[in-house]
């Protein structure tokens, strides 16, 4: 079965393109972690923004856990997670997402969170007690963090940094022109601050754009130079689909070879690698880029 990865007509405002299309298919591996995620209480990112690669990540048996629970302090412009007052912090989630890794079997886990910008460390605890849970219940796995600026707290970054995750990945998401309006709660400098503290640190280091929000192929480019500039290592880049009606709309789409093109210049400045296509996301084939580390 095929299918469109939102509302056709109704959210974007008009038809997709062709290669939008991804397959639906409820495999084994996908109903497993499914079990997983809903015995042990758990969020995985896939659900919450609504992600089109949900069905193919899930039957290849990889997936994004999402902690710090599903509600988000901010209000991203062009992201699906809910925005509001958190619950209370559950101190034993990281113990329940090391026996999901352990459970499912997982080589590569990717962990990442919502923003929780009440909390003094951001979250960064919870962050660091789930790579140690995960290291002491499943210690050949790989442990990739996408973690949040978490308000430019160097000392957050560094308890995380310290329990050695094999890929620290913080989103830049949109260039620096649109940073201020689609992400009015972040700061571009900031974000990249952030990186170039963790890559000082030790860390191998990861960034994610996405494009179709209104920027342009330069503003994309001089997004890629600045985190090189940063030392940043691996770079994903995929196209913004607007998730509901009260989103951002999409402004552009962007063909398939553009971005091979941005791969291809990704890769001549100097990044380890790079992932570029319409339907990638920062997680997606997360597993092959640990690899160069």
């Amino acid at each position: 079965m095929t299918f469109i990865p939102t509302d056709e007509i109704g959210h974007s405002g008009r038809r997709l393109p062709p290669w939008f299309k991804v397959t639906i298919r409820q495999g084994p591996d996908y109903r497993d972690i499914r079990r997983t995620m809903d015995s042990l209480g758990l969020h995985t990112i896939c659900e919450e923004a609504r992600c089109p690669n949900v069905w193919e990540c899930w039957n290849n048996r990889t997936a994004t856990f999402l902690i710090l629970g599903d509600i988000c302090t901010r209000r991203c412009h062009y992201c699906a997670v809910t925005t509001g007052r958190p619950l209370e912090l559950d101190r034993e989630e990281p113990l329940r997402v090391a026996q999901a890794v352990q459970a499912l079997g997982l080589r590569h886990a990717v962990i990442t969170s919502v923003n929780r910008d009440e909390l003094e460390d951001g979250g960064a605890w919870i962050f660091a007690e789930t790579i140690r849970h995960i290291r002491r219940l499943v210690p050949p796995c790989a442990v990739e963090v996408l973690i949040p600026d978490f308000e430019g707290s160097e000392a957050a970054l560094a308890a995380v940094v310290a329990e050695k995750p094999d890929i620290l990945n913080h989103n830049i998401e949109t260039v620096r022109r649109l940073f201020p309006s689609i992400r009015p709660q972040g700061k571009y400098e900031r974000s990249l601050t952030l990186l170039d503290r963790a890559k000082r640190m030790g860390a191998w280091t990861k960034s994610g754009l996405i494009v179709g929000m209104g920027e342009t192929n330069e503003e994309v480019r001089g997004v890629m130079r600045d985190l090189r500039t940063v030392g940043c290592d691996i770079m994903t880049i995929g196209q913004y689909l607007r998730p509901t009606k009260q989103h951002l709309p999409v402004a552009r789409y962007y063909h398939p070879d553009e971005f091979a093109a941005f791969k291809a210049e990704g890769l001549s400045l100097g990044f380890s690698h790079v992932e570029s296509g319409p339907l990638v996301r920062s997680s997606y084939h997360a597993d092959r880029q640990v690899a160069g580390c």
